[in-house]
């Protein structure tokens, strides 16, 4: 498909391939969902423990990103096929592990973190094949569906999980969920073809070397800058690897820049929904969080079908500083504590501004090196959890000393600000102007 022509949903859907990941990646994000629900539970259940059960919860948030930091590079290193179906097997051994009952609350907590830790590399490993299943602007509308995928089995798996627990019960809930564990293995080996992987790491001694003797052996050369290295270098292990490439990425202007732009604007909105629950209860008894966050993640999902399918590819590319300022300004009239109702438009309005990341998805698509897409997409995924974590514990440090709804404000600006100071990388290069609108320029840039 040509990059400049926009494409639909058939020409998405008919790449075999790329059903196949949407399905697994659905049925993958419906069982992690049911486990982390059925776990909570359990953990609460054998404890007694509020604490113990909020740990449960999320237990493999810290986890993955530790293994987005030190692990990334076994993502470019092993084949995607073979990646993702032996983490899908390794979740299957843990999840009946689980369902046997046999272990402690706190090995349970142990098992998941371990486990936990190869999460991103199993999804970087998923991230990184979908532009070699979909080209052009199929890829950017396939990366959104992706993203509608995640958000509504989210959803469906939270009912599903509930239903489960009352039918089957926690126990019942985990064997059902090693289920969709083995599902999505079987798919992802029975419809995606088998690629090599992205990178190999040189070995000294290879049989090639120890064949062809009376030659030289040709320098290594790192992928990500073409530039030699040495031999024990290029064969260290993936801990050193991944931390020394994350490191060249970043060094990267361009790249640097399209990571912080991606991470910042939204990231900071993630605030604002870290104090839906006390927002509401200032409300009444009346108010309900659900119905905030609801309505932010239906926002959400609609700019991602509407800017992905109906916004051809370079305007799509023009929308996106104006987007990403979209996350943030509705949050301004929060200042006014804006009643449920209201308050749910303006959290679906914001959040619809999170399709600003579609426009900057083929850029960054093409500045990483193709050797380290992997690790690239990793990093990018790895980065957003971080900044949506560290966001919403700064948005609960200043519930403490101000008023919900000043807080989702205090978000807005914040993400607006990041908006105003991420503009020249947010604005696609053709779409600069020599002068940009003064109202979009600080004192500083004068």
């Amino acid at each position: 498909m040509a990059a400049d022509r926009q494409a639909t949903f058939r020409d998405v859907f008919a790449v075999a391939e790329f059903r196949v990941l949407f399905t697994s990646f659905g049925v993958f994000m419906i069982g992690e969902t049911v486990k982390m629900l059925a776990l909570s539970v359990l953990v609460y259940e054998r404890t007694g423990s509020g604490l113990l059960a909020a740990l449960a919860y999320v237990t493999g948030f810290l986890p993955h990103a530790l293994g987005g930091l030190f692990l990334l590079a076994l993502a470019d290193r092993w084949p995607a096929r073979a990646l993702i179906v032996g983490y899908d097997l390794v979740r299957l051994a843990m999840v009946a592990v689980l369902a046997t009952g046999l272990l402690s609350p706190a090995a349970m907590l142990g098992l998941v973190a371990v486990v936990a830790l190869f999460g991103p590399v199993s999804s970087a490993s998923r991230t990184a094949l979908l532009p070699e299943v979909l080209h052009g602007d199929a890829y950017v509308l396939g990366r959104s569906l992706l993203t509608v995928a995640a958000g509504g089995t989210q959803v469906a798996g939270f009912a599903l999980g509930g239903l489960l627990l009352g039918l089957v019960g926690p126990y019942g809930a985990l064997w059902l969920t090693a289920l969709t564990c083995g599902l999505s293995a079987l798919l992802v080996r029975v419809g995606l073809a088998a690629r090599p992987a992205r990178s190999q790491p040189t070995r000294a001694g290879s049989a090639r070397s120890r064949l062809i003797r009376s030659r030289p052996a040709p320098a290594a050369t790192d992928p990500t800058t073409d530039e030699p290295v040495a031999a024990g270098r290029a064969a260290g292990g993936a801990v050193r690897e991944t931390m020394r490439v994350n490191r060249q990425l970043l060094a990267d202007r361009r790249i640097r820049g399209l990571l912080l732009a991606q991470w910042l604007p939204g990231s900071l909105l993630v605030g604002a929904e870290g104090v839906a629950v006390p927002y509401a209860a200032d409300l009444g008894p009346g108010a309900s969080a659900g119905v905030l966050l609801m309505a932010g993640a239906g926002g959400m999902l609609v700019g991602d079908l509407l800017v992905g399918r109906f916004v051809a590819p370079a305007r799509r590319e023009r929308w996106t500083p104006w987007l990403a300022l979209l996350l943030g300004v509705p949050m301004l009239v929060f200042l006014a504590q804006p009643a449920l109702v209201p308050a749910a438009a303006l959290f679906a309005v914001a959040t619809a501004g999170f399709a600003y990341q579609l426009g900057l998805a083929r850029r960054f698509l093409d500045a990483v090196p193709e050797a380290r897409r992997g690790q690239a997409f990793g990093l990018l995924s790895t980065g957003l959890m971080a900044a949506q974590g560290l966001a919403a514990a700064g948005a609960g440090a200043l519930s403490e000393v101000l008023a919900p709804g000043v807080v989702m404000a205090v978000a807005g600006a914040a993400s607006v600000a990041a908006t105003l100071t991420l503009w020249p990388v947010l604005n696609p290069p053709a779409a600069r102007q020599p002068v940009r609108p003064d109202a979009l320029i600080g004192a500083a840039d004068r």
